[in-house]
């Protein structure tokens, strides 16, 4: 190779290979602000706190590059973060106790079962 070495990828000129990328109809953008990238598999998730992401966009087809330091952390501490737990509260348990005519622990079962939803508590009770 005459002349040292060249710059570019793979000694191509940045400019050309600008110019071919987009004559096949291929572009590339960076997405800007990105706070968080997650990859969740079954037992565990990788999180990227401090993540790159590039999108190369190939005639519909796109595709995503992530650069950056990911922390792996097991699934299921991943999901009691993220899902807070239910509190029923005891003026709840009250009133389906009361509509229902069940014991307490009939009503706070139900209202475990319903998300805390009094209506479909009293409800699934009524038809047992």
């Amino acid at each position: 190779m005459r002349g040292g070495f060249r710059k570019g990828v793979g000694g191509l000129n940045p400019k050309l290979l600008s110019q071919q990328m987009k004559q096949l109809g291929i572009s590339l953008e960076e997405l800007t602000d990105v706070e968080q990238v997650v990859i969740r598999t079954a037992d565990y998730e990788l999180v990227f706190e401090d993540a790159a992401v590039t999108v190369m966009d190939t005639q519909g087809a796109k595709m995503y590059q992530i650069t950056g330091t990911p922390i792996k952390r097991p699934r299921a501490e991943a999901e009691a973060e993220a899902a807070p737990e239910l509190s029923i509260s005891a003026e709840d348990v009250a009133i389906v106790m009361e509509k229902a005519g069940c014991s307490e622990e009939e009503a706070r079962a139900a209202l475990m079962e319903t998300n805390g939803d009094l209506a479909e508590a009293i409800f699934r009770l009524a038809e047992e």
